[in-house]
């Protein structure tokens, strides 16, 4: 593997991670309000 093919799969790999990360926080935050609008709610 060439160094330029090492730079592009960690440049995607560093992509994918964010796609990850950032579907991870989305999916805490959602059910954080969610919880919050049922305790609310009573």
């Amino acid at each position: 593997m060439t160094p330029e093919d090492e730079a592009e799969t960690k440049r995607r790999q560093k992509a994918r991670n964010y796609v990850v990360g950032g579907t991870l926080i989305f999916f805490v935050v959602l059910f954080y309000l969610i919880t919050i609008a049922r305790l609310g709610s009573q």
